[in-house]
């Protein structure tokens, strides 16, 4: 193991490296939250597909891939979907409005109070994405290299944690571009041909898998709609990809380069559902499947190529871990501390601790797919109905919002106590309460306003 851990140090010490360059660039506060606003195609395709490809997304799809087979993809055309539709239709309209946070959306067509309460809720759900990538981090580090989980989380996190704090958007900008590379090679095309190869071709697992593995029904049209209830809505909405939004040059970039890095997110999920049912057919007799990724890279690659995959994993999970832990600071300066927009010294401070709040609590959660369930649960059941009735619906109040708002939380909240994390309830009924909530107060509200008087 000696030549893949110096294969990942010096992974390691190039993400430092970068942190440090996009230290230099973050000369202001509009460089260091959104890279100036200023990226053209290609690191705006890389970084985009980069900030939606993380833990979740290449561990969870391995695991779902080895548990249910090729329908593990879904998770994966669920975020790429609602990438490609969030930058084709919405961009452009963003882009003009030249903010910094989903929140302050809210704020111009409600009211200041919309701007707090959301604002509570989207750092919750910024600080549940990055939890799930460091947890997948710390996952990873510690079944390869055989390390304390507690180290590893401090490890790998630590380093996610330094690098976005120095930098901020242009340190995530330059580490994202280096990760996409080294994530495309070492998965697609260095650990899938090899674990086909040891799993014996296609032909092989279509002997030793059952007939579901290879149906895209097999995870459950109810689960495959709960993900498109979660995860595509919440890619529309999340601070961490509008974010991401924001640094484009213009809405062509956006749109063209930004609908590319959808698309890849749908290779990349079939690309990790395969390694999955590859790594079921190597490694029949896993005891705990979401150790699936770590366990088919240790067992089936030799030294040093190993090192690289194991670089690749770690790529995808940073580059969301980086992202996440950008947009909850960044919700913390600009929407919930006082003075908003203070400069470089409170973006980096906020980052700081933001990073070690998600130390800490990866450090107490053990699953990363419920992480990443518990995230979008409390983002898409409390923001999607305010946000939408602020698009689409002039009758819409700031009483609505606000209602839509704690009513779809405390509903996530309830059916997430009540049937688990893995129950389709949360969603359904988060959203089925905050509309209610939010048609019912914004009727009352607007009943109970006097008319403006006539001329």
């Amino acid at each position: 193991m000696s030549l893949d851990l110096l294969t990942v140090a010096a992974y390691i010490g190039a993400m430092l490296w970068l942190g440090w360059l996009g230290m230099r660039r973050a000369s202001d506060r509009e460089q260091y939250l959104v890279a100036g606003r200023n990226l053209g195609p290609v690191m705006y395709m890389g970084t985009m597909a980069a900030t939606v490809l993380g833990g979740a997304s290449t561990v969870g799809t391995v695991r779902l891939g080895y548990v249910y087979g090729i329908s593990g993809f879904w998770l994966c055309a669920a975020l790429g979907s609602g990438i490609v539709v969030l930058n084709l239709f919405l961009a452009k309209p963003l882009l003009r409005l030249r903010v910094f946070t989903v929140t302050q959306v809210l704020e111009r067509r409600y009211h200041p109070l919309a701007r707090k309460a959301s604002a509570l809720v989207m750092l919750s759900y910024a600080l549940m994405i990055c939890v799930t990538s460091v947890l997948a981090i710390g996952t990873v580090m510690q079944v390869l290299f055989e390390l304390p989980f507690w180290l590893a989380v401090v490890i790998g996190g630590g380093v996610v944690v330094i690098y976005s704090a120095i930098g901020g958007m242009w340190s995530l900008t330059l580490t994202d571009i280096v990760q996409f590379v080294i994530k495309t090679v070492g998965l697609m095309l260095v650990l899938l041909p090899i674990c086909l190869w040891r799993a014996g071709g296609w032909e092989q697992l279509a002997v030793r898998l059952p007939a579901s593995a290879f149906s895209f029904e097999g995870l459950g049209w109810g689960t495959v709609l709960t993900y498109f209830l979660i995860y595509f809505f919440g890619i529309l909405i999340g601070q961490d990809v509008w974010q991401r939004v924001f640094t484009a040059r213009d809405d062509k970039v956006a749109r063209y380069a930004g609908s590319a890095a959808g698309l890849y997110c749908l290779l990349y999920g079939l690309v990790c559902a395969l390694i999955g049912m590859a790594a079921r057919v190597v490694l029949p007799e896993l005891e705990n499947p979401n150790n699936a990724f770590a366990a088919v890279v240790k067992g089936v690659l030799p030294d040093g190529v190993r090192g690289l995959v194991i670089a690749a994993a770690l790529a995808a999970m940073m580059s969301t871990a980086s992202a996440a832990l950008l947009a909850a600071s960044t919700t913390l300066t600009e929407d919930l501390l006082p003075g908003g927009g203070a400069g470089l010294r409170r973006n980096r401070a906020a980052t700081l601790l933001a990073g070690a709040l998600v130390l800490l609590l990866a450090m107490r959660v053990n699953d990363v797919i419920q992480a990443l369930t518990l995230a979008y649960n409390l983002l898409v059941g409390s923001m999607l109905v305010p946000l939408l009735a602020a698009i689409c619906w002039p009758r819409a109040t700031t009483a609505g919002a606000v209602g839509a708002m704690l009513g779809g939380l405390s509903a996530a909240v309830f059916f997430m106590l009540r049937d688990g994390l893995d129950a389709n309830t949360p969603i359904y009924f988060s959203l089925l309460t905050s509309a209610g909530l939010m048609l019912a107060f914004s009727l009352a509200d607007g009943r109970a306003r006097p008319r403006p008087a006539r001329e």
